[in-house]
């Protein structure tokens, strides 16, 4: 009798257990959902990979449909995808209201009219913004130019941009974008390329200009941002050719730590000159050993998956250093 009542309690603790192990489960994988959304949604966004962003965002949303940041930040996606009226009716549907909703809107407004004023279509693949008021003339220009690298680049890297890419012509001297930059910066791309318009004057200056930041776009868009500024300025430049005749800078070489940080974060012209130019020659070494376009594709394809210093001794045989060291 004894030993039956043992062997019921021990079927019903291991039952017990049982249930409690795969409630466990259920709970842990819940979690590890979450957490991957959390993960991909914050890639999305620092990759400003707004279609990326706006699936993984949504499925959060279904998690806790009252959060207000995952609220704010679908108002963003939306307007960064240039979807101005979804934009606009998306934050009057919303029971909440706040300081970021209300420049979201105002935003989307503003570029809603300008775009009617200015009497653009949708670009295939640039969403536009302007800070002061540029002419037709230069818009339709940049735009242009902007088109044909992309065709050129989506060849090159045999790879399209899932989003359109933000445009933003400026006329302001302030103007900065993301956060401060010093003076002798002018084009640059932190998300969206940001052009002052004065340069549409010179085509022999927008044009490669233009090609560089759109570069550096493509490289963003297949690495996620995994890509050292040696490598991602030297192929920028390499691409654009307008730097090709410039003599090599007087002074000690620079580190290959100096070489791998935001070029921009440097205040003085001449050191962000010598930057520049040792990363395109570091990138020519590279090239030098394999030229084919279609190796350098692949190269550049892995470095999301593979890092830098592995990518380099699979397709070149060589080293970050090796490279900075050969440069003469």
């Amino acid at each position: 009798m004894k030993k039956a009542i043992v062997i019921i309690a021990l079927i019903v603790l291991a039952g017990y257990f049982l249930h409690y192990y795969k409630g466990y489960r259920k709970f842990a994988a819940e979690v590890d959902s979450h957490n991957s959304l959390v993960t991909e949604a914050n890639e999305c966004l620092a990759a400003y990979d707004w279609k990326c962003a706006e699936r993984s965002t949504r499925a959060l949303l279904k998690e806790n449909p009252t959060d207000e940041i995952l609220l704010t930040n679908m108002a963003w996606i939306l307007l960064e995808q240039e979807r101005y009226e979804e934009c606009l009716d998306y934050i009057a549907g919303l029971s909440i209201q706040n300081e970021n909703l209300n420049d979201i809107r105002q935003k989307a407004a503003l570029l809603k009219q300008e775009m009617e004023e200015l009497r653009l279509e949708k670009s295939l693949h640039f969403r536009l913004e302007y800070d002061g008021n540029p002419s037709r003339t230069n818009v339709m220009e940049a735009l242009a130019v902007l088109e044909v690298a992309y065709d050129s680049l989506s060849t090159l890297f045999d790879f399209e941009l899932e989003n359109k890419i933000g445009l933003v012509l400026y006329q302001a001297s302030s103007h900065t974008g993301i956060g401060p930059r010093p003076d002798w910066v002018g084009a640059i791309f932190d998300g969206k390329l940001r052009v002052p318009e004065n340069v549409m004057e010179y085509s022999g200056v927008y044009r490669p200009m233009l090609f560089h930041e759109l570069t550096h776009c493509f490289l963003r868009g297949m690495t996620h941002v995994k890509i050292p500024f040696w490598l991602n300025e030297g192929i920028a430049q390499v691409v654009d050719a307008s730097r090709n005749d410039v003599e090599k800078p007087e002074g000690a070489k620079p580190s290959l730590k100096d070489l791998e940080n935001a070029f921009v974060e440097q205040d003085r012209r001449d050191v962000a000159v010598k930057l520049y130019w040792y990363s395109q020659k570091m990138v020519e070494g590279m090239l030098a050993r394999n030229g084919n376009f279609v190796h350098f594709r692949k190269f550049v394809q892995d470095l999301r998956k593979l890092g830098t210093d592995t990518a380099l001794k699979q397709y070149y045989g060589v080293t970050a250093e090796q490279l900075l060291d050969e440069v003469r």
